[in-house]
């Protein structure tokens, strides 16, 4: 009962559409060979038969968008704007292509033709499909009909691969792209088709093997992403093939013991003893962590050669690795020199739901091209579930894609079908050659789903039963493969089908080496962080040179007027008091002489946020840049690096984190622009720093340089949060110091790259004392001298009616106000390490003073501070409780109004004195 001409021409206008969309790959079905067959004749007719198609069918009218034929003749600028309109296709299908891709596995949402992808968009008609037009180069040609210029771009971008590149603002890293993507891929081998059905073989029997024997327990499955492992066997073998030695690895839960096994190497059995609770020793410090938090280094055997394998440990929290990761690679690449980056590529996965939603990820993308931080481009893979924990995507993120994020960068993104293994490896390939090429980061976005819940205990029909029907219908991966293996003569079913039952024979045996007895060794116990002591002086004859070079500047180099005071000061700074900056420099330059590597990173701190440090100098006429510390060489000196970082404190403080484990001899140090911004990375210090060698064995020297103060610059700028680092301090896993004075500085940061046992470190620095004379401490202190965690008072040795104990700057201004009141019997001894606590040293210290009021005198507020969690320890040794000498207990670090500042300052001073 319809119009017989609306029928037909609908009918042509499907049989076009359906030459974009359909793939023989996804039409299923009896009667799928005679389908197909049937469109490929009607394609095959369309192509060449228009008009006879247009007869037979007996419409008698055709819309104008189908037959008007608007150019017969040789009208040049009808020509010209058919050109251009077909110039603006091409370009469309670069830019908007991928969103009639066919990547969703499910297909939730069918692919279909995006307005800009159809011709007559343009105006182009089915005339024009025989038609020559000009490509500037499209797959290598300069001139193609518009029918070829079509199924090309459809091919390359609209098939179950898409790339978004057209962001990218090089327009030699766009037209790379193009060569590598628009030209048809060399069809893999029969043996390189075994390969991929062999890993993915590996990856569905681990799987299910472990989801039969232990029923429930978590293991963050990789069913339904199982194509990540073909994945990453093509990236390591590309990247051995681009020259790599080593692939080093960051990941999170999902797929992380698959990972583990099928490509780091880790015994099957192990994994397995795992499950039943019995950890490997040599993976686990004090406390251990759960399976899917470990790490583990191994070496791959590939397609193309061996590759070692480093995978990160990591926490719960996500993409918290990803700084890590990329520190570990920079350490590793810095250590083999200038060409490191070819020979250890860092690679991270990521899920879809933390690439969109983590904060970290930003910040660590940005952290790719910067000079202190880049790696030679990250290879980042996304494994897209399309679901977060038990989120939609409609909920999680407001971009169309998870990977969106990654164009703040130019990054390009490869989004493919994970169904579509042959694709995947495609994407593997061209994201190691851009990389290697560009030596910048780039983005695979593998869009598969997940079979099971968040973990095996979850139920994930609760909140998407759709998506969950579809999944419970949809066949394997692995079997798809096969299929399609057997179809095209690739391979028989019983060689797949044997393959696979020869890889549960092999998960068998090591499943009956688990249930042999075993009885593992106690960890080994982390030696304490006190236990020994180096020596850290230094002969004045050493420190001479080194104050000469970092005060002469090059010739013709302009000092900024109101910086030559400061070299001038530092030129004579061993006969008048060295101070801070100084102090530091001569331990960072005397370490280099002894061929330690020395790195400090932070926001501002080449100048130093408080303008001391000055370690980098602009000349103040052609704006060169002068970093003596860096140019300080000798045959087996170390390197002394200071680095601007980006405005980041979690990614920044990670990175640090990763370059230390990574190169343990080395003095590695991030300084925050004030201590309270450490609460930023508060996640890297909670997981890794406070806690990675008693989860995973891994010591680390990485030490904070937290300026702390109460010097009435509000709320944000006094406190670095002392009191958390105390809190997290037990079994000593790390040192809390607040030095007072400059010689002290300089023997802390000497002590922690000269002690065998790497702890990490935090110094609580100072800020107005930065130019208190008073804390400059003399060259005989730095020839002779060392860090002591507790100071006697030297004015007040023996006797004092009350004895104050405290750290850091409140110690000057208590000397102050005693001076000014004249009070001669009140000692005051600085505890200069809050953890581990000098017990031994403290009592000798107050046994000095028999009979004496003890007060423990603070800025920090009562809450806050050092006073309640140290308390109980000093009681344990001194017999009694301090009194306490402080700011009362707040919400806040500090006042904003420099009068009540001024105020509580002056009465916890006089308070502390007993006046």
């Amino acid at each position: 009962g319809s119009d017989p001409d609306h029928l037909a021409t609908q009918g042509v206008s499907k049989v076009l559409t359906l030459s974009s969309t359909y793939d023989h790959r996804v039409i299923q079905g009896a009667d799928s060979g005679r389908l197909l067959a049937r469109i490929e004749e009607l394609l095959t007719v369309a192509d060449r038969f228009y008009d006879e198609i247009f007869s037979s069918l007996g419409v008698r009218h055709i819309p104008a968008r189908w037959a008007t034929d608007d150019w017969a003749g040789p009208d040049e600028n009808k020509w010209a704007e058919k050109q251009v309109a077909v110039s603006r296709l091409i370009t469309a299908y670069r830019i908007q292509g991928h969103l009639s891709a066919d990547l969703d596995p499910l297909r939730q949402r069918p692919p279909s033709l995006h307005p800009e992808l159809d011709p007559g968009f343009y105006g182009l008609t089915i005339w024009d499909l025989d038609r020559r037009f000009g490509t500037g180069g499209l797959a290598g040609s300069e001139e193609m009909p518009l029918k070829r210029i079509l199924a090309r771009l459809r091919d390359s971008y609209c098939d179950t691969l898409g790339i978004e590149y057209m962001h990218i603002s090089d327009p030699e890293q766009k037209r790379w792209i193009q060569q590598h993507f628009e030209i048809p891929d060399v069809a893999l081998g029969r043996e390189e088709k075994r390969r991929v059905l062999h890993k993915l073989n590996q990856a569905e029997a681990f799987e299910t093997f472990l989801h039969t024997k232990y029923v429930g327990h978590k293991r963050f499955g990789l069913e339904g992403g199982e194509s990540l492992i073909p994945l990453l066997d093509e990236v390591a073998g590309a990247a051995v093939e681009s020259g790599a030695a080593e692939l080093v690895m960051g990941m999170a839960h999902r797929g992380r013991l698959n990972v583990l096994t099928n490509i780091v190497g880790k015994g099957y059995a192990q994994v397995f003893r795992e499950f039943q609770g019995d950890m490997e020793p040599r993976a686990m410090g004090g406390s251990g962590d759960v399976k899917y938090h470990l790490g583990a280094e191994g070496k791959y055997e590939t397609a193309s050669g061996p590759i070692d394998i480093h995978l990160v440990a990591n926490p719960s929290h996500l993409e918290a690795v990803d700084p890590v990761l990329e520190g570990v690679a920079r350490a590793k690449q810095e250590r083999l020199g200038p060409e490191g980056h070819k020979e250890v590529l860092p690679l991270l996965i990521h899920g879809d739901a933390a690439f969109a939603g983590q904060g970290v990820v930003v910040e660590t993308l940005h952290l790719s091209q910067l000079p202190g931080y880049r790696t030679g481009g990250t290879i980042h893979v996304v494994v897209n579930n399309q679901v977060g924990f038990t989120t939609s995507i409609l909920d999680a993120r407001s971009s169309f894609y998870a990977t969106d994020i990654a164009k703040a960068i130019e990054a390009p993104i490869i989004h493919v079908n994970g169904d579509d293994p042959e694709a995947v490896l495609r994407a593997g390939r061209l994201a190691v050659a851009y990389r290697t090429r560009f030596q910048r980061d780039i983005v695979i976005d593998l869009v598969c789903y997940r079979r099971r819940g968040h973990n095996e205990g979850d139920e994930p029909s609760f909140t998407q039963p759709l998506m969950y029907k579809l999944i419970d219908a949809h066949p394997p991966v692995r079997k798809l493969y096969l299929t399609q293996l057997v179809d095209n003569g690739d391979i028989s079913v019983d060689e797949g089908e044997a393959a696979l039952s020869e890889f549960q024979a092999i998960l068998r045996v090591a499943f009956a080496e688990t249930q042999q007895p075993s009885r593992p060794a106690a960890p080994p116990k982390t030696p304490s962080s006190g236990a020994v002591e180096v020596g850290t002086r230094v002969p004045r004859e050493r420190l001479e040179p080194i104050l000469v070079h970092i005060t002469s500047p090059p010739e013709g180099f302009v000092v900024h007027p109101k910086l030559t005071r400061l070299l001038e000061y530092r030129r004579d700074a061993l006969s008048q008091g060295i101070d801070w900056a100084t102090a530091e420099a001569l331990a960072f330059g005397t370490l280099a002489e002894e061929g330690i590597d020395v790195r400090l990173a932070g926001e501002d701190s080449t100048r130093g946020t408080f303008s001391h440090r000055h370690a980098a100098m602009v000349c103040y006429e052609t704006g060169a840049e002068w970093i003596p510390l860096a140019e300080l060489s000798g045959e087996g000196y170390g390197r002394v690096a200071v680095v601007d970082s980006l405005l980041s404190e979690f990614a920044a403080v990670g990175f640090e984190y990763g370059y230390s484990i990574e190169a343990p001899s080395a003095l590695v140090i991030w300084e925050a622009q004030f201590g309270d911004f450490a609460n930023g990375a508060q996640v890297i210090i909670d997981q890794f720093v406070s806690s990675g060698e008693a989860r995973w064995g891994q010591p680390s020297g990485l030490v904070l340089l937290l300026p702390h103060g109460h010097d009435g610059q509000g709320p944000d700028h006094s406190s670095g949060r002392l009191e958390r680092f105390l809190q997290l301090s037990a079994e000593e896993n790390m040192r809390v110091t607040v030095p007072s004075t400059t010689g002290q500085y300089f023997h802390l940061l000497r002590r922690q790259s000269l002690s065998p046992m790497r702890k990490p470190l935090v110094i609580f620095t100072p800020k107005t004392p930065l130019r208190t004379r008073a804390s400059f401490s003399s060259v005989e202190v730095f020839t002779d001298g060392r860090f002591e965690p507790v100071l006697p008072d030297p004015q007040v040795a023996r006797g004092a009616r009350r004895v104050v104990l405290c750290a850091g700057k409140v110690y000057h201004d208590l000397v102050d106000r005693r001076a000014e009141l004249g009070i001669e019997d009140v000692a005051l001894i600085r505890v200069a390490q809050l953890y581990p606590l000098a017990t031994d040293q403290i009592e000798a210290a107050v046994s000095a003073h028999p009979g004496a009021e003890l007060v423990w005198c603070q800025e920090e507020p009562e809450n806050q501070g050092a006073y309640r969690l140290i308390t109980p320890e000093l009681t344990k040794v001194l017999g009694r409780v301090p009194e306490y000498a402080g700011r009362k207990a707040s919400a806040s670090t500090a006042s904003g109004l420099t009068k009540v500042h001024l105020a509580e300052q002056a009465e916890l001073i006089d308070g502390a004195l007993g006046v």
